[in-house]
């Protein structure tokens, strides 16, 4: 299977089509991987506030922020490693994103100048993590839809999976239109849940039952969940801001990206933290039952529905972006609504039994490439700019010149080898791991490890570049 060029031109109609206009246009976006010129670009950076600040207001995040408090740690604890481990993976995630606007070009697409035609690792890894991510959102999503409309959860799911899926077709300005609308109306949504939690006399947990090195390792795991969440976005980032203009200011994008995922995951994961007692593994129900069923409660779970509906439209999107840069030459819409689709059964295999582990696995286990990927694909950009001596990245002059595929693939299967005795989860708890009563360190590892590979053969060996 060949893997497509990053060229500022199309080299299939499956790659280029039919771009959005300006803000507010609804059409179907056709464009896929071909970065978007220049005469193309428009908006501000102040969109990106909005676009990742609604897709995080989710019951999946309420259902994470849960987890501190069941490893058996107090509420302030918990909600500082929460506020720790979301930081840490924004700020990857907010600086990547600056990208989109310097070049026109998705995360997936940019990868390509690190990997060569080696990124249909990365690109493969991204396309399932979009399928996992669907599902861990969808979970909860469809259930709230089911329990609002009465249905069964299999119907409620799939209704579910396939709006996103077509929200996701509809492609980059209809999401961002939509996140706009739904920042609002689910901060609102959400600011009123936590009041219901305060008239019904929910209490934060005071005191936990881990102690000693039992606690520091709950604190480092509830940590690294965090971390996981924020930094799912980061293969992410550019495909939500290549439309903006190549003037915008980076750091403007930097901060509003930060806040947005920063602001959104701490206030949802705090939620969890507080009611704890109240949300079960099926947080929609637990929803419902603390509004009081009603019209109130119907409410409170159409907001549910719609967060989860904003969430997975973008890994949809997302996910489409990277099934073409594997060299699958599918138009862009048909690569959102194909994710939708292979998300729904593994909603189905969550929903059956033991909801709580396996959310929690298929968290974990989603993530643990990202932190190799994100240190190939920072120390490649950064040596490219200092060879240039600070000048903007040229895509076509760039991709002119050969791109080694093993430096990068080493380093990134050397880093995702090196978490597995670092790895903390029900279905694998790795030697490290249990030494340090439960902290999961793998993510940590991963990224230093990519950076000790990858550093001296990329500045020795591709200085050139």
């Amino acid at each position: 299977m060949s893997i497509p060029h990053v060229s500022s031109e199309p080299r299939s109609t499956a790659f280029d089509g039919r771009m959005p206009t300006a803000p507010g246009d609804w059409r179907p976006e056709a464009r896929g991987i071909a970065p978007v010129p220049e005469e193309h670009r428009y908006g501000g950076a102040g969109r990106l506030f909005t676009v990742w600040f609604a897709p995080n207001l989710t019951m999946s995040g309420v259902f994470t922020g849960t987890v501190g408090i069941a490893l058996g740690l107090d509420f302030a604890t918990a909600l500082a490693a929460v506020v720790l481990g979301t930081v840490l993976g924004a700020v990857p995630t907010a600086y990547l994103g600056t990208w989109g606007s310097r070049t026109g070009a998705g995360q997936l697409p940019l990868a390509r100048l690190a990997f060569g035609r080696g990124v249909v690792v990365p690109g493969a890894l991204q396309w399932l993590s979009s399928i996992a991510w669907d599902a861990l959102i969808g979970l909860f999503g469809g259930d709230a839809l089911a329990r609002l409309c009465g249905w069964p959860f299999w119907l409620g799911a799939l209704v579910m999976m396939g709006a996103q899926g077509l929200l996701g077709a509809f492609g980059y300005e209809a999401i961002h239109r939509l996140q706009k609308w739904m920042t609002a109306v689910l901060a609102v949504a959400f600011c009123a849940l936590a009041l219901r939690l305060a008239d019904a006399g929910v209490t934060p947990a005071s005191h936990g039952a881990a102690q000693g090195a039992d606690r520091i390792g709950a604190f480092v795991l509830t940590t690294t969940i965090a971390l996981s969440l924020s930094v799912s976005w980061a293969p992410y980032a550019s495909d939500f801001s290549r439309y903006l203009p190549r003037t915008t200011s980076p750091s403007r994008m930097f901060w509003c990206t930060l806040a947005g995922i920063t602001v959104s995951f701490t206030a949802v994961e705090a939620l969890g933290l507080w009611g704890t007692s109240v949300f079960t593994d099926q947080t929609a129900q637990g929803v419902d039952t603390l509004l009081g069923g009603g019209v109130v409660g119907s409410l409170g779970l159409l907001a549910v529905a719609l967060a989860a509906l904003c969430s997975n439209a973008m890994n949809d999107y997302s996910g489409s972006l990277a099934l073409q840069v594997v060299g699958v030459r599918l138009p862009r819409p048909l690569g959102a609504a194909l994710a939708a689709l292979l998300g729904f059964p593994l909603v189905l295999w969550m929903h059956a039994a033991d909801t709580a582990a396996r959310f929690q696995n298929v968290l974990l286990f989603v993530g643990y490439w990202i932190p190799g990927f994100v240190a190939v694909v920072l120390v490649d950009w950064l040596a490219r700019h200092r060879a240039r001596g600070g000048a903007p990245v040229d895509l076509v002059a760039e991709e002119s010149r050969p791109q080694p595929v093993l430096p990068a693939l080493i380093a990134f299967a050397g880093s995702f080898a090196a978490t597995v005795p670092f790895m903390d989860t029900a279905l694998y708890v790795g030697p490290v791991a249990e030494a340090l009563h439960g902290a999961d360190l793998g993510y940590y590892v991963a990224f230093v490890v990519a950076l000790v590979l990858y550093v001296p053969v990329r500045l020795r060996g591709r200085a050139q570049a």
